[in-house]
């Protein structure tokens, strides 16, 4: 068996929007229904030979059923734990508090009690399908997909078992071999609306969306009201440039979401779609779902202080808390000035980040203090700590970076920069222009290719190295690396199969040393990048920084930019993922580039 365990290393992402199917963690098809109306249906009958302990377990789990039905889990998760204390023995009262558990998000207590039902009765098949389920949910992938194999093998005219198998192997990577089980699905099944979903959802992480849209088309044409599928032609539009389609459809999805998990689902794209377009009154506040405990990827906050919800800050003391990934604390802290000033000069900011950004934000917000936060992880969720926030420094209020955004960021005007909002350091920034200099003549170019997070759902949101080589072999470019992480081998590749070289800095490490990334960026003319923490770096210290998407993304606020920092320039291709189409792109602006620099 599988055990459940945390992984405090795992990215904290939640800003791309996610395509609804039945197996990942927003809503699976799992067998929770099935398994209380069959435990409704059994403890109807009377039984002449339960024991008295039994019978007493039974009308607490009659009184848990009710408490279900009422949507109160608490009262479910008490009154079948209660069922199994007084008999131990009773498999059901064990998968009933797990459903109660797991809908209260408390995964790993849930996992565990699925386990004590399986131990007492191997044999319910559904229990193999909401140990599956469970198990997924904590990225226990291996696990998963041998608790759906089981279930198929019991049930092999369940559609839920196949869907869900599909689903793991896409998380896997295993692309043909998830195909390849819906195929065989569809041929013996080919009425079960959540198959042909989930071909599509498959296709969506490869980066097809046109080829997706068919298939969510087809599963909506089976079930006219089926949200999960009009959720996911949203989705589709939305990586296709049509925001507002996408957002019809998203509305259409909300009144027939299957649940809790995919109504926090459909908020989330939809509040996406409005920012994407620059609908920021309707955009912001929903914006907030991410904060949801229930929301598939959101992140805790072990803090005893409220959340701050627009109130005057004039003279109290407020902690800003980093939330997402690295390069979204940067692109939030713009916000900080504007706080600096609602809190006037007896307040006090406190600012919680990333502990490799302290130096750079202790640097270009006077006045404040800095430290870093600690993540760990609590039923397969991050929880973020900030333990020296206590005593003098105890906060009045707090809020995540994101959540200053619907009373400091309503339009864009409200967005208008200048100048880079971070301060490198100055010595440091010198002497990497000194050291650019000496590489000889060009255009000082800084360039970054992809994240450091390549997950399968990532993936086709980053062109491979072969693709930036089209645009980037041009005389007049001098090419500063600041690709962060491990690529010494890309760099390689770059210089004996592309003939590129990209000029790295031994003595500076991109990923933990952030302030000096910053100074590095500082010295460069310009930086071209991927969406990565990189490039948020770069902006923010107001060096004229080009991002290079796979399609429309949502902080360019419906622009040609992102307006969050002062100079920058968003390169797309006109369908999502043709890169070479980005590249010719990119390649004929730096080639305007390097003309007017030859003619200046």
């Amino acid at each position: 068996m599988p055990t459940a365990r945390d992984n405090a290393d795992q990215p904290l992402l939640n800003k791309v929007p996610a395509p609804l199917d039945a197996g990942i963690a927003v809503g699976g098809i799992g067998a929770a229904n099935e398994v209380v109306a069959r435990l409704k249906d059994l403890l109807a009958k009377k039984n002449q030979r339960e024991t008295p302990a039994r019978r007493k377990s039974n009308e607490l789990l009659r009184k848990s059923l009710r408490a279900h039905a009422k949507e109160n889990m608490r009262e479910a998760a008490l009154l079948a734990l209660d069922a199994t204390k007084i008999d131990p023995t009773s498999g059901q009262a064990f998968h009933m508090l797990a459903i109660a558990l797991e809908k209260l998000g408390e995964l790993s207590k849930a996992f565990h009690m699925y386990e004590k039902a399986f131990q007492i009765d191997p044999t319910d098949p559904e229990l193999y399908l909401n140990l599956g389920l469970a198990a997924w949910k904590l990225k226990m992938l291996d696990g998963a997909e041998k608790f759906f194999r089981v279930y198929i093998d019991m049930r092999p005219d369940s559609s839920s078992g196949y869907n869900n198998l599909a689903a793991v192997l896409r998380d896997k990577g295993q692309f043909e071999e998830a195909i390849t089980t819906l195929q065989a699905a569809i041929a013996r099944l080919p009425d079960q609306p959540n198959l042909w979903n989930t071909v599509g959802t498959v296709l969506a992480e490869r980066g097809d969306f046109d080829q997706a849209e068919t298939f969510y088309r087809e599963a909506l044409r089976l079930e006219p009201k089926f949200g999960r599928a009009l959720h996911n032609i949203g989705f589709a539009r939305s990586h296709q440039g049509d925001l507002e389609e996408a957002a019809r459809y998203y509305e259409a999805a909300l009144p027939q979401a299957e649940s809790e998990h995919d109504r926090l689902e459909i908020n989330h794209a939809l509040a996406m779609c409005w920012v994407g377009l620059g609908d920021l009154k309707r955009g912001w506040p929903l914006y907030e779902t991410r904060l949801h405990p229930r929301f598939r990827s959101s992140l805790l906050y072990g803090l005893r202080a409220p959340k701050w919800t627009g109130e005057d800050l004039t003279g109290k003391t407020m902690l800003l808390v980093g939330e997402q990934g690295l390069g979204d604390e940067i692109m939030f802290a713009s916000v900080i000035p504007d706080l600096l000033e609602r809190l006037g000069p007896t307040g006090k900011l406190l600012i919680a980040s990333d502990k490799r950004l302290s130096p750079l934000f202790a640097r270009s917000f006077a006045g404040t203090t800095c430290g870093n936060h600690i993540d760990r992880r609590h039923n397969g969720k991050g929880l973020r700590l900030v333990p020296w926030a206590t005593g003098n420094l105890a906060p009045d209020v707090f809020a995540p970076f994101g959540s200053a955004l619907p009373f400091l960021r309503t339009n864009l005007e409200a967005f208008r920069l200048d100048r880079g909002f971070l301060v490198p350091d100055t010595a440091r920034v010198a002497s990497f222009r000194e050291r650019i200099a000496a590489l000889g003549p060009g255009l000082a170019l800084g360039v970054c290719w992809r994240s450091m997070m390549l997950t399968t759902e990532r993936q086709k949101y980053y062109g491979a190295l072969s693709y930036w080589a089209k645009a980037l072999k041009q005389d007049g470019l001098k090419l500063i690396n600041l690709q962060y992480g491990d690529c010494a081998a890309e760099l390689k590749e770059a210089r004996e199969r592309y003939g590129l070289e990209i000029h790295h800095f031994e003595d500076l490490d991109l990923k933990n040393d952030l302030d000096g990334a910053a100074a590095l960026s500082a010295a460069c003319d310009l930086m071209v990048s991927a969406p990565t923490a990189a490039a948020a770096l770069s902006a923010a210290v107001g060096t004229d920084t080009w991002f290079l998407v796979a399609g429309s993304v949502w902080p360019q606020l419906g622009t040609d930019h992102y307006p969050w920092y002062p100079r920058t320039r968003v390169i797309s291709p006109k369908i999502f993922g043709d890169w070479d189409d980005a590249m010719a792109k990119l390649r004929a602006a730096l080639a305007a580039r390097l003309d007017a620099a030859a003619a200046a």
